[in-house]
């Protein structure tokens, strides 16, 4: 008789208080931020190019650079994982997502997660132009790519569009097991969509890991704004 309550008054009083949570996101985008700055300013100066070229041609065969180590399916495993962080797939997502709120009459839910999608694409792009950094050239593309390199868009993107997504959907969850398994997901999504980009050659590691800090800030900017809105609907939460 006395379990679910017991259960109950644990799971609240290991909860953090809401100001501890806003103050670690402000410590993610803070931290974030300076790490960003911090590759771009390495990309710009060239301090990066050994570091860069050497993980590229780790990925490769040392008889043929055109080819990934290992077995043929290590590449179709790789180009099957990068897609997913594809500007397509990702916008196929976002719709279906937010279709599905929509459905559910989450209005609120619906346009964070639309909003949060174009907004981490619209500034994707915008650091892309600002740092034009060339594609990769020490080794054999096996992705297509037409925009600049750095930050890695795939891995930012990912970044937004999968993290936002896991953060809103860890607030809807009522079980701390489903909010770690939601946010794990994304996590997972956007570090094999990251790894990808390097294995296909066409971004060096710095690109990735400046992708995933950008994305990572601009995420949990989603998140300190996801809380407030809901906070504002209190049937969305």
């Amino acid at each position: 008789m006395t379990t679910e309550p017991h259960k109950s008054s644990l799971r609240h009083r290991f909860r953090l208080p809401l100001e501890l949570k806003v103050l670690l996101g402000l410590l993610v985008i803070i931290g974030g931020t300076w790490v960003f700055l911090e590759l771009g300013e390495a990309v710009q100066k060239g301090t990066t190019e050994d570091f860069d070229n050497h993980v590229l041609k780790i990925f490769r065969a040392p008889d043929n650079d055109r080819e990934l180590i290992g077995p043929p399916w290590v590449h179709e495993v790789a180009r099957d994982i990068t897609a997913l962080g594809g500007y397509f797939v990702l916008f196929f997502v976002t719709t279906i997502v937010c279709s599905y709120l929509v459905l559910m009459q989450k209005w609120a839910a619906s346009t964070f997660i639309a909003i949060a999608s174009l907004s981490g694409w619209l500034v994707s792009s915008l650091l892309k132009a600002f740092f034009d950094r060339p594609r990769p050239d020490v080794v054999e593309h096996l992705s297509h790519a037409y925009t600049s390199s750095f930050p890695s868009g795939h891995s930012m993107n990912s970044a937004v569009v999968y993290l936002s997504m896991g953060a809103l959907l860890a607030r809807f969850a009522n079980r701390g097991s489903v909010r770690i398994y939601c946010l794990s997901v994304a996590i997972l999504l956007s570090g094999l969509i990251g790894c990808s980009r390097v294995m296909m050659g066409v971004h060096y590691p710095t690109d990735v890991l400046g992708g995933w800090s950008a994305g990572l800030v601009w995420a949990t900017l989603c998140w300190l704004i996801a809380r407030k809105w809901q906070k504002s609907h209190p049937g969305e939460r």
